[in-house]
């Protein structure tokens, strides 16, 4: 069930009318009454299960989404994951909430598990799944369920909110809507198409036969070892590659993306999209965010925030209340998952990674 589910996610990160059919899945993982996905840019985009889709019209055409104080706390939260309104507030405050008292209370609902995904790109990112009122509180398991898909949810939504929730006619025109650097790649790692922002990219660069090559060649192996596992239950976790210039210094992530099932009706037998955000100018990259690119986990996360704010492991285990051996634990995955070898390419990776939308629009080809 579980890797099936996976490859719809990412079937509907290019086909977003099949998101209605993900989200239904997620609500009935958790025995919610629907689920939810905004995306937001510039512009909002949003869909819903069929369950709740009504009930959220009338939540963004009548302001309700504006004023929805539980959209800022998901947005805010320091550590990534799924959290339940017992994570924000007490039950008197839900009483007296004006969201949860004039609009979901009396339309039969008040429970949710929801997360904020701050995507590289700028975009900002909500899944929720909506519970029944009278079924109560969703329980800790199924907030834990819903984490273990959240890395994949992630890369799926940053490729269908670039699109703005719409399905491209063709790959030429998928790859231009996303306006980041982009590759399509076949099964051996050949290119079989690109985007002008990845032409213009100088980290790629030709090879033999016309497989898929980058100035940083170790991540370039890493990419064609991760693209031979795609089709194997192995292959089934996320991929993000941190990306180095010439020089070693950061200069994006690569994310490598299967494409599945009614996908390859947009994009034809190519095998996999890599879509690379590239690094901007240095600042230490919220715990959130390394968590989006590399899959770590919060504390993972917190690890690598910290070594990106100056502090030595034994301030990060101090200020964790943790042992310092279980922070070394934690570094060593953080260097696994980075690609990194020691602690100070670490900082010197995450001091690079100011991750932001680029800015030359498709008009400009």
């Amino acid at each position: 069930m579980d890797s099936e589910f996976i490859d719809r996610i990412y079937e509907a990160s290019v086909v977003p009318e099949l998101w209605p059919g993900v989200l239904d899945d997620m609500a009935a993982m958790t025995e919610s009454r629907g689920g939810l996905l905004f995306s937001a840019r510039k512009v909002l985009h949003w869909t819903a299960s069929d369950t709740v889709r009504e009930v959220f019209v009338d939540y963004v055409n009548d302001g309700w989404f504006q004023r929805c104080s539980r959209r800022v706390c998901l947005m805010a939260a320091e550590q990534p994951g799924f959290f339940t309104e017992q994570d924000f507030w007490t039950e008197e405050e839900l009483e007296v909430d004006p969201i949860y008292r004039d609009f979901f209370r009396p339309r039969g609902l008040g429970w949710s598990a929801g997360t904020g995904l701050r995507i590289p790109s700028g975009d900002s990112i909500v899944f929720s799944v909506e519970r029944a009122l009278a079924r109560g509180p969703v329980e800790a398991s199924h907030v834990e369920r819903l984490n273990a898909f959240r890395p994949h949810l992630a890369r799926s939504a940053l490729i269908s909110a670039r699109l703005g929730l719409q399905r491209a006619e063709g790959a030429t025109e998928a790859l231009t809507a996303l306006g980041l650097p982009a590759l399509l790649l076949d099964e051996s790692g050949k290119v079989v198409e690109t985007n002008v922002w990845a032409d213009d990219l100088n980290l790629i660069i030709p090879t033999a036969g016309g497989r898929f090559g980058l100035e940083d060649r170790p991540t370039a192996e890493r990419v064609l070892n991760a693209l031979a596992c795609l089709g194997t239950p192995a292959g089934a976790k996320p991929v993000s590659l941190p990306l180095k210039d010439a020089l070693g210094s950061a200069a994006g992530v690569l994310h490598l993306l299967p494409i599945k099932r009614t996908a390859q009706d947009v994009f034809g037998h190519a095998y996999a999209l890599a879509v690379i955000t590239p690094a901007g100018r240095p600042r230490a990259p919220s715990g959130d965010l390394l968590a989006t690119l590399f899959d770590l986990t919060a504390s993972e996360a917190r690890v690598a925030s910290g070594l990106a704010a100056g502090k030595t492991p034994e301030q990060i285990a101090a200020d964790g209340g943790v042992a310092l051996s279980t922070v070394r634990t934690q570094l060593r995955r953080v260097l696994e998952k980075t690609g990194c070898n020691r602690q100070a390419e670490v900082v010197a990776l995450m001091a690079g990674l100011a991750i932001g939308p680029q800015t030359r629009s498709a008009s400009s080809i």
